[in-house]
């Protein structure tokens, strides 16, 4: 009886073993599938900057006088970590990202916390090290990275004011937001974004987009546009019923926005900064155009 009563708890243990990996098997699965219509991704940025580069290769192209002591909004800041780098780097007097996806907006204030600690670490010895952890995973919540925090540009004025004070977030559906604006701004970035607003929105979207953006900027203010090209609607257009339908009835493909903008919206000048950008991963050499209003 006692081997027998031994064999079954061993017979247990290993098909609860079988039962939990084969969960963890379906969870995983579960994770690959996920869909993100919007193109509101966890890891956003860690797959796109990647491991190998010290900062996004935007920032090189940026311009300062586009953001030193101007107010910002960041169109589709999906976790804000580019939206924290332009504020520490070029100076901003405010900026503001706004993203569709409430759990973007979560973690982006998340980033704003653990740059703030670790600043705070670093200002005592040995303690930066302990805050990250042995693998920089310690503190870390869903949708957070340590390539994506690194290289975040310190030696900046930002750092005499609180950079609480300077970013702000909120979660804000840019196109069908019916609400009059709170306040005008002298720099709007809308980067990687056009495609997921297009697809999700139609033509009607596209146009939206670009005339709230033009209404909001301040007389002489800069639309810095990163505009994904047709062959990534191609590999993206399955995502919903949406946008398989949308896809079907686009009329304005990206090439043709810099004359949209130009000659329907309003704006007077274009930009082209897309040759200086160096080092973005495949698939990412995306054109960078800067409309002036």
């Amino acid at each position: 009886m006692p081997e027998d009563s031994a064999m079954c708890s061993k017979q247990k243990e290993k098909k609860g073993g079988e039962e939990r990996e084969q969960q963890h098997v379906q969870n995983k699965s579960k994770k690959r599938k996920e869909i993100c219509p919007y193109g509101n991704y966890k890891h956003y940025y860690g797959y796109r900057i990647g491991q190998e580069l010290e900062e996004d290769p935007r920032l090189k192209v940026f311009k300062k006088e586009w953001f030193q002591g101007k107010d910002c909004l960041d169109i589709g800041c999906n976790s804000g970590i580019m939206t924290i780098q332009i504020a520490k780097k070029f100076c901003c007097q405010s900026i503001l990202g706004v993203d569709i996806d409430a759990n973007r907006i979560q973690d982006a204030y998340w980033h704003i916390r653990k740059f703030l600690k670790m600043e705070d670490a670093r200002k005592v010895p040995g303690k930066a090290s302990k805050l990250e952890g042995a693998n920089g995973s310690e503190h870390s919540i869903k949708g957070s990275s340590k390539e994506e925090m690194k290289e975040i540009p310190r030696n900046c004025c930002a750092e005499k004011k609180n950079l609480l004070d300077i970013v702000s977030f909120q979660r804000e559906d840019f196109v069908n937001t019916r609400d009059p604006p709170k306040k005008h701004y002298d720099t709007i970035i809308c980067l990687s974004v056009t495609k997921w607003i297009h697809l999700n929105w139609g033509d009607d979207g596209l146009i939206t987009l670009f005339t709230k953006v033009w209404r909001l900027l301040h007389p002489g203010g800069i639309f810095v546009l990163e505009p994904q090209p047709w062959k990534s609607y191609e590999n993206n257009y399955k995502v919903s019923e949406t946008t398989r339908t949308n896809y079907k009835n686009l009329k304005f493909h990206p090439e043709y926005f810099q004359d949209l903008l130009l000659d329907k919206i309003g704006f007077k000048t274009v930009e082209n900064v897309t040759s200086s950008v160096s080092g973005s991963k495949t698939g990412f050499n995306r054109p960078i155009l800067v409309f002036r209003k």
